[in-house]
């Protein structure tokens, strides 16, 4: 080896070991508001490190494809990058089917380009990151679809339909111990290949609205698990590390996330929870009392103690700045504000946190579900700004309905609840809301954000 080999070998190294310290360290900073920045220019920089290091160990003769790949993967990623809050979810769900797109490629690649001198764990592992990696491209984009509402977001169901997934699987995972122990049968790759394209899809379509928070997360999962799997078959030590923190951080967070619906996994994968309740409909007949923006800005600005319950209604209406706008206004009257959030509330993990720091609410003031709950009893009035199933009482008491036994924030409990919402219609999760027919509960038909503004002018604490 000559000095300058062994030279440019360290340097990778040093490289790769800097960027792996990096991506620790931004999960790390991630997990904290007042550090996430630091943690989102950590990755970056670590990123930008592997890139370089990627480069170097493999030599620039190929500079010209390279450059192509860059310009072309700015091209899509700029774009995919300036999306509106609401359009978060699904455009991590893309992300998470790129990754695996790539994935699935090179594994294709290092399986025709190995075989048949290719040793029994390669191949096994190579099997792991093409069935994981395919199974996750058309999983994202099945859930990138709903969440965008190009596909329906009730689940389809069909008899037999938990047999189908799991036949498929099982004989995509044969072909790929026939590959192991035979791999110069090329012939059953591409039908590998197939199946896990095909369970990704069947894996999502009976999956409702209500589970896309923890469906996210588990694809996140899915994908780190693939290229950890890929850095065996491409002796990347980075790459491994890169998978797996990515892999476990997704596996814990949708464990995170089935606790807070109490549900397991299985429950989750193969329980078509979300589907719409024939009930639902008769809620249009029952009784409700409503309230003007004049009405509501009275009981606020007469409370002592208010919640507001953040729900997926706020950002689809792009409120969160007319929030801050009535935070500051009914502070400024010596009333105790603050924030209940859920952990499934919106579309995906931490979504309510993310769009209320956009707005500059002071995360102190951001309670988790456990922490809030009990204080709902002595509260004067919890505001409920578009969130429906993750407040219906139904969890409590309905032993008939999808969502009984999952946590809820027990907004029915104070004194006064209001509810802004556009009309009487299901949740994301299809369920009616016996809330909503509460003697406590009033509705504030209408956008949440012109409701709120209303109401911020009405306490006089209005900018326009």
């Amino acid at each position: 080896m000559s000095p300058e080999f062994a030279g440019s070998q360290v340097v990778i190294e040093v490289l790769y070991l800097i960027a792996s310290v990096l991506f620790i360290l931004s999960l790390k900073w991630m997990s904290s508001p007042t550090t996430a920045r630091h943690g989102i220019w950590a990755g970056e920089a670590g990123m930008l490190l592997a890139i370089v290091g990627t480069l170097l160990r493999n030599g620039l003769h190929d500079y010209h494809m390279i450059a192509i790949a860059l310009v072309l993967g700015a091209i899509i990623g700029v774009p995919l990058g300036n999306v509106a809050m609401t359009a978060v979810p699904q455009r991590t769900a893309l992300s998470h089917a790129f990754g695996a797109l790539c994935v699935t490629l090179v594994g294709s690649a290092e399986f025709y380009l190995r075989t048949p001198d290719i040793s029994r764990f390669m191949m096994s592992v190579l099997s792991i990151e093409v069935i994981l990696g395919g199974l996750t491209v058309t999983g994202s984009l099945m859930a990138a679809g709903k969440l965008q509402e190009i596909l329906p977001q009730r689940p389809l169901t069909y008899k037999g339909q938990n047999f189908v997934n799991f036949l498929l699987l099982t004989v995509a995972v044969v072909i790929a111990v026939t590959l192991v122990l035979h791999p110069e049968n090329k012939q059953l790759f591409p039908f590998m290949i197939l199946l896990a394209l095909t369970f990704g899809v069947l894996l999502i379509i009976p999956i409702g609205g209500a589970d896309m928070p923890t469906v996210i997360s588990l694809l996140n999962a899915y994908a780190g698990l693939s290229a950890a799997a890929m850095g065996f078959v491409l002796d990347s030590k980075l790459l491994i590390i890169a998978g797996a923190l990515d892999g476990s951080s997704g596996l814990i967070l949708s464990i995170i996330m089935s606790k807070a619906m109490n549900r397991s996994f299985t429950n989750v994968l193969f329980g078509a929870f979300g589907q719409v309740q024939t009930s639902a409909a008769a809620g249009e007949a029952k009784p409700v009392r409503s309230a003007t923006a004049e009405e509501a800005a009275a009981i606020l600005s007469a409370a002592n103690r208010v919640i507001v319950v953040p729900g997926y209604g706020m950002a689809v209406a792009q409120a969160q700045h007319k929030v801050r706008e009535l935070y500051d206004a009914l502070t400024k009257r010596g009333v105790d504000v603050r924030f209940a959030i859920h952990p499934v509330a919106g579309r995906m993990p931490g979504h309510m946190n993310v769009l209320l720091a956009e707005a500059d609410i002071p995360y102190d003031r951001l309670v988790e579900m456990d922490e809030i709950n009990g204080d709902f009893p002595q509260t004067d009035v919890a505001l409920v700004i578009g969130a429906n199933d993750v407040t219906n009482p139904a969890a409590r008491s309905d032993k008939t309905s999808p969502i009984y036994g999952m946590p809820i924030l027990d907004v029915d409990k104070a004194h006064t609840v209001m509810v802004i919402k556009r009309s009487m219609n299901p949740g994301f999760a299809g369920i009616d809301n016996p809330l909503y027919y509460l003697d406590n509960n009033l509705m504030l038909f209408g956008d949440a954000k012109a409701f709120v503004g209303h109401i911020v002018r009405e306490l006089g604490g209005g900018h326009s």
